[in-house]
């Protein structure tokens, strides 16, 4: 009988929910918390932070007597001034004291009535609180974690830290807190301390990762072994690579596949459910993808180097000094690669960029089929409903040559891109009208993307990328051929733009690994002509 369910909603608790354990990590931080470091536990949202960092606490507790942990929230302190920050904080320290101390049952009348009368009204009132808290904590260690630190009033921030270092610094034997965790959506580089980040040099980083694949394996097999129902270790493993891991999608994918698709539990979860999975996640509307959105429309620039990275093999040098790339990374849409140069975090998030980025109307949708003729879209199917992928693709190719120089009208459309945010709308189109499914699979987090096109049980795989001259070009045939040998599928379609003063545009079709390869180079208009 089920008893535990996937949770995206906040802190998992193993009696109702399956979990990651993830001692490994939890160790990791115990141990640094035992040698008294200030350690910075940074991570995007719905990484599982504060599940995390209580796990540890719980740890530390179930082998340290001697530890004495508080737990902090600055959630709601972001607008508070100077004054009603640290009468918040005077008050939450206070409670959170004092229910330690009841815990252990050692709450005494001297203790009770120092936290009733304590009053901390700034970072130096703060330091003295401490101070007098560690006279009676004896031979206990203050470990003290502060959750959503992000949300602390930009004008106190650095006056806080600076406070924080001082007590660090001090006598190592007296030290209240003895070890700091702050846990925070940002790296403390991208606070606001003003001119001076001094207070920086004391702190130990800790980044909480995205899940691996034998943690999301671990995760589906609690699943497995209380109802019984197998889900096939394919679909896990196509779960991590459009996820790779990221935690609230891992989950949210579980919900979906085990608790709304009514699949009868004597079935074995398949690709063919999965597919349908996806489907539902990349189409809803939740407060995750929300946050992905806001984030990446924070800044103009966040489209160029999104594209950059996901368009052109050359790739873009992974640098956390630059202030656009940290700030990706720090919304969790970037990651290092295994070369050193940036990826888009996972396949569905890269699809959400396209969505978000993809013009609502480009202007040219009358013009996707020839006025000149009475084909629909629905003649791209064959009579036993297969798709025609070699006619629908050459009617693309005819509709950029069509519209010429009016592709560089697209509204908010950076030129460099417009083809292939064109392609997409277009396939987009198509796939609404079929009433199939379509979705990106990213094998290499960046320099290609591959349209996957689901209908009538078929796959079609249609990889696009930007012209990077005739080597890279034959290569990413070859990796095309590959990735449709190790799918199962007997032809692909490899769409490249060309963007240079002089393009060529040609079609071929050839057999590479015994595989059917059908490339089309598109030219990409570069202005708009004089006498226009």
């Amino acid at each position: 009988m089920r008893t535990r369910l996937f949770e995206t909603r906040g802190p998992v608790d193993p009696a109702r929910n399956y979990v990651v354990p993830r001692q490994a990590e939890i160790a990791e931080l115990v141990e640094r918390i035992k040698l008294g470091r200030y350690i910075v536990i940074f991570a995007p949202r719905q990484t599982g932070k504060t599940t995390f960092f209580r796990w540890a606490l719980d740890a530390l507790e179930a082998i340290e007597a001697n530890y004495f942990p508080i737990q902090l929230n600055f959630k709601a302190y972001q607008t508070l001034s100077k004054e009603a920050f640290y009468a918040e904080l005077n008050q939450e320290l206070c409670q959170a004291i004092r229910n330690g101390f009841q815990k252990c049952q050692s709450l005494s009348s001297e203790i009770a009535q120092f936290l009733d009368n304590a009053s901390i009204t700034d970072h130096v009132s703060m330091r003295f609180f401490f101070e007098e808290v560690s006279s009676y904590l004896k031979n206990q260690k203050l470990v003290m974690i502060i959750d959503d630190f992000e949300e602390i009033p930009t004008t106190i921030v650095s006056d806080f830290l600076f406070t924080l270092r001082h007590i660090y610094l001090s006598d190592f034997s007296r030290r209240c807190p003895y070890s700091v965790g702050i846990v925070s959506v940002h790296h403390m580089t991208q606070m606001n301390y003003g001119d001076d980040i001094s207070c920086l040099n004391i702190q130990d980083d800790f980044a909480l990762s995205n899940f691996t694949l034998s943690q999301v394996q671990t995760l589906f097999e609690q699943y497995t072994e209380e109802t019984g129902q197998v889900v096939a270790s394919e679909v896990i493993e196509t779960l991590y690579q459009q996820t790779a891991g990221q935690p609230f999608l891992v989950n949210r994918l579980g919900q979906i596949l085990t608790e709304e698709m009514d699949i009868p539990p004597e079935t074995t979860i398949t690709d063919a459910h999965f597919e349908k999975a996806l489907q539902q996640i990349i189409e809803e509307p939740n407060a995750h993808f929300d946050h992905l959105v806001t984030n990446i429309r924070r800044n103009p620039r966040f489209e160029s180097l999104l594209m950059k990275i996901s368009s052109y093999d050359a790739g873009v040098r992974f640098n956390l000094r630059n202030e656009v790339i940290s700030e990706l990374v720090t919304y969790g849409v970037l990651k290092k690669g295994p070369d050193s140069l940036c990826e888009i975090a996972n396949p569905i998030y890269q699809y959400c960029i396209m969505q978000t980025f993809q013009p609502t109307i480009n202007g040219l949708e009358q013009e996707y089929l020839s006025q000149e003729t009475d084909t629909d879209f629905l003649d791209y199917l064959t009579p036993d409903k297969k798709i025609n992928m070699r006619q629908l693709l050459a009617n693309f190719d005819d509709f950029i040559a069509r519209a010429g120089y009016r592709i560089l009208q697209v509204p908010d459309t950076p030129q460099e891109f417009v083809g292939q945010y064109l392609l997409f709308g277009y396939l987009d189109a198509f796939v609404q009208k079929i009433q199939g499914f379509m979705y990106l699979e990213v094998r290499s987090g960046r320099g290609r993307m591959d349209l996957i096109i689901l209908h009538q049980q078929a796959k079609y795989i249609v990889e696009t990328k930007i012209w990077e001259g005739n080597k890279r070009y034959q290569a990413g045939k070859r990796q095309l051929a590959k990735y449709l040998k190790l799918e199962g599928i007997s032809e692909g379609y490899y769409v490249v733009f060309d963007h240079r003063a002089k393009p060529e545009a040609w079609q071929e079709d050839e057999i590479i690994e015994g595989l059917a390869i059908v490339s089309y180079t598109i030219p990409v208009v570069q202005e708009r002509p004089s006498n226009q």
